[in-house]
C-alpha cells in the first residue's frame, strides 16, 4: 500500500509532538503519569505525541511546567502557530485576483522595523518598476489560474512601496548577480528597472549588497526569502508561500543571511557592477 505523502503542516504536527514526547522522556514521566498531572484522558498524550492532535497554546503551557521546561515555551507555541499559518497555497489564495494577494503583506511591512531581504533571480518587489512588475505577474495570472486584474495588481503592487520611505525603518538587501540579469520584459524594461535600483541604493536606510556570480563563496541558498525583524521568515515556492515564526529556524535564516551577505559587495564597488549590466544592456 502506498503511503499518502504528509502535507508541510502535518510534519510540523509531527515533529512538534516528537519534541513534547522529548521533554516527557526527560522528565521521566510515562504518557499517562503526565496525563494524570494535567488532568487529561490518556489517549490525548499519545495523540499528541504522534501529530494526530496539534496541542493547544495552553496545553503547551501546562505541558512544558509539568515536565519543568519553561524555557521552552516560545518555540514551542511559535510552532503551534507555524503549523496554522506556514504553508498558504498561492491558488487558493489569489481566487478573488491576484491585487488581493498584493495587498496582504501591508500590515506585515507597516510594522515591520528591519527588512532582510535575499533574492537570487528577481529584483525585490519593494524596488520594482511598474513594467518589471508587470511582465513578471503576467505569467502567474495563466500558472495559477487566477482572475485577470493585472492593472489592480500592479497598482496595488507600487501601492506599497510607500514603506520604503516611511521612517524608522532599514532595509537590509542581498541581490545575486543572476537577479541582475534575469529579464522581465525586454532589455528596456530591465535597464530602466537597474536603473531605478541604482536610484534606491542612493537612499541612507536602504542597503544593497551583490554577490557576484564568479566568486567562492561559502554556501548557496535554495530559495530567496525574507526576514522581518526576527518575528518572522517568509520565503515562495511556484504553488504557495511559507511563514516560517519558530524562533530557531528564523536564527538559521538570519546566520544563512549572514554567510551570503560575506562574500557581497556593497557600496561603489555594488553601483559599478550594477552599471556594468546596464552597460551590457544599451548593447540590445
Amino acid at each position: 500500500m502506498t503511503t499518502r505523502p504528509s502535507s508541510p503542516a502535518q510534519q510540523v504536527a509531527e515533529e512538534l509532538g516528537a519534541r513534547l514526547r522529548e521533554l516527557r522522556a526527560d522528565a521521566a514521566l510515562t504518557g499517562r503519569a503526565l496525563a494524570a498531572q494535567a488532568g487529561w484522558h490518556y489517549t490525548k498524550v499519545s495523540r499528541m505525541e504522534h501529530g494526530a492532535k496539534t496541542a493547544t497554546e495552553e496545553e503547551i503551557r501546562v505541558w512544558c511546567r509539568i515536565c519543568g521546561a519553561e524555557d521552552q515555551i516560545p518555540d514551542l507555541i511559535a510552532t503551534v502557530r507555524a503549523i496554522q499559518s506556514m504553508y498558504q497555497e498561492l491558488r487558493r489564495q489569489t481566487r478573488a485576483g491576484m491585487k488581493r494577494l498584493m495587498q496582504a503583506p501591508v500590515p506585515l511591512y507597516e510594522r515591520t522595523r528591519r527588512f532582510r531581504i535575499y533574492e537570487h533571480n528577481v529584483i525585490p518587489g519593494l524596488f520594482q518598476t511598474a513594467d518589471y512588475a508587470r511582465s513578471m505577474l503576467t505569467f502567474w495570472f495563466g500558472f495559477l489560474d487566477a482572475p485577470n486584474d493585472l492593472d489592480e495588481a500592479v497598482e496595488a503592487r507600487m501601492d506599497r512601496q510607500r514603506v520604503i520611505h516611511a521612517p524608522g525603518k532599514r532595509f537590509d538587501v542581498l541581490l545575486e548577480e543572476q537577479a541582475l540579469r534575469t529579464w522581465f520584459g525586454s532589455a528596456v524594461v530591465q535597464r530602466e528597472q537597474l536603473e531605478r535600483l541604482l536610484t534606491v541604493m542612493s537612499h541612507p536606510h536602504v542597503s544593497v549588497r551583490i554577490i557576484p556570480m564568479m566568486i567562492e563563496r561559502p554556501c548557496v541558498a535554495s530559495a530567496g526569502f525574507w526576514i522581518y525583524d526576527d518575528e518572522l521568515a517568509t520565503l515562495e515556492t511556484p504553488t504557495a508561500s511559507l511563514e516560517v515564526t519558530r524562533p530557531r529556524e528564523i536564527e538559521l535564516y538570519d546566520r544563512m543571511f549572514e554567510h551570503l551577505a560575506s562574500v557581497a559587495l556593497s557600496g561603489r564597488a555594488a553601483r559599478t557592477l550594477v552599471l556594468a549590466v546596464i552597460e551590457e544592456l544599451s548593447a540590445h
